[in-house]
Order: C-alpha cells, then sequence, then structure tokens
C-alpha cells in the first residue's frame, strides 16, 4: 500500500456523498434531503472542505441519510466515533484490493456466496447468478469501464489496521474493478481505528 497524503473525516464525507449522488438507490433520497434543507447542488458536486459551515452540512447529510454519527445504517453502534478515525488518501495493490471485504450485508454476502470476497462475486456473476433478482449488468457496465480506464471515485474503506479493511462506499465499483480481474491499483480513502475491528468483522 502506498500512502498518498492524509486525509480528514470532512473529505471522507465529501466523497461518500459525491457516491451516493451517482447511485440509482441511493441519489433520489439524497436528492430529496438536500432540497428538504435548501442546500445547492454545488454542496456535494463542488465540496469546499476550507468552508467549515459546508462540511458541517454534508456531516449532517450523511447523518440524515445513511446514519452517520448516529449509530444506525452503515454507520451503526460498532462503528467508532468520528473523532477515533484516522483517514489517509491511499493507493492499493491488485492483490490488496482484492482482499477487502464487502460490508456486513444480506445482499453482498449473497453475491460473494458468503466470503464477502469481491472475487468470489465476480465469479458467481460470471456464473450468472443473480441475488434477491436484482441485474448484474451494472457490474457489468463497471467492469467495461475499468477495462477502458475509465477512473472512478475513490473507493471508501475502512477497519482497525491497513491489511484488514471493509468496503465503506463504493462496493459496485469494487465489483466492477473484481470482475475486470484487478487490473490496476486503485487510489482509496481509509479510515482505521483500534477500535474498528467489531464493525469490520
Amino acid at each position: 500500500m502506498r500512502i498518498v497524503r492524509d486525509s480528514s473525516e470532512d473529505e471522507m464525507v465529501a466523497w461518500f456523498l459525491r457516491g451516493e449522488l451517482a447511485s440509482d438507490r441511493f441519489g433520489p433520497r439524497l436528492r430529496a434531503e438536500l432540497a428538504a434543507a435548501g442546500l445547492p447542488g454545488e454542496l456535494l458536486t463542488d465540496p469546499d472542505l476550507g468552508d467549515e459551515a459546508a462540511n458541517r452540512a454534508r456531516r449532517d447529510l450523511l447523518g440524515e441519510t445513511r446514519g452517520y454519527g448516529r449509530q444506525r445504517d452503515v454507520f451503526d453502534e460498532d462503528f467508532p466515533a468520528p473523532a477515533d478515525v484516522h483517514w489517509i488518501r491511499a493507493e492499493l495493490s491488485p492483490v490488496e484490493l482484492a482482499r477487502v471485504r464487502y460490508i456486513e450485508y444480506s445482499y453482498w454476502n449473497e453475491l460473494s456466496g458468503g466470503s464477502r470476497l469481491p472475487a468470489d462475486a465476480a465469479r458467481r456473476v460470471r456464473d450468472g447468478v443473480r441475488v434477491f433478482g436484482v441485474s448484474n449488468q451494472r457490474f457489468v457496465d463497471a467492469a467495461q469501464a475499468v477495462a477502458r480506464g475509465v477512473r472512478f471515485a475513490p473507493l471508501i474503506l475502512a477497519g482497525p489496521r491497513l491489511d484488514d479493511l471493509v468496503c465503506v462506499e463504493g462496493h459496485l465499483r469494487l465489483t466492477g474493478y473484481a470482475l475486470a480481474g484487478f487490473p490496476c491499483s486503485v487510489e482509496c480513502l481509509v479510515g482505521t481505528a483500534d477500535t474498528m475491528g467489531r464493525w469490520a468483522r
């Protein structure tokens, strides 16, 4: 793993929301919450990390939509307090990326055959396994984009150590990399905390 630089909670929140904004599943609710709060779209599409009021608004938005700082959803009671997590930008090699696990969630558990490893999910996608009747075309599209050299937003990963990481945001992109055979190193936002072990189990 090549550490690029230190990152921050605010950068993680900004990238998480940008990833969700592009999601067919989570984007509509995020846009609705943004509109209900009277906030401009640029808060997410062009974040200014030097603006503390904007950072606070993004944290509140992520709390409302995904439970950040509120001990629910992705950031449940086992996720450490934000102040306890150290964030960095790092480049993971294909081998390191292949060891990243999906979050503990029924869909990803089933897609990976219980291992929560993206390479296993990719094999099952190639075998035509469809989980809960959901099409795999989005994974195929992502893999084709990877093969064309498209650069995705950084994955957001977290765990108790740099060699024990779980995907927080970017499961579709991670699966696309796996389906493409992990052809390249990938820049990620990585958060670690000694108390992350229970969440990352």
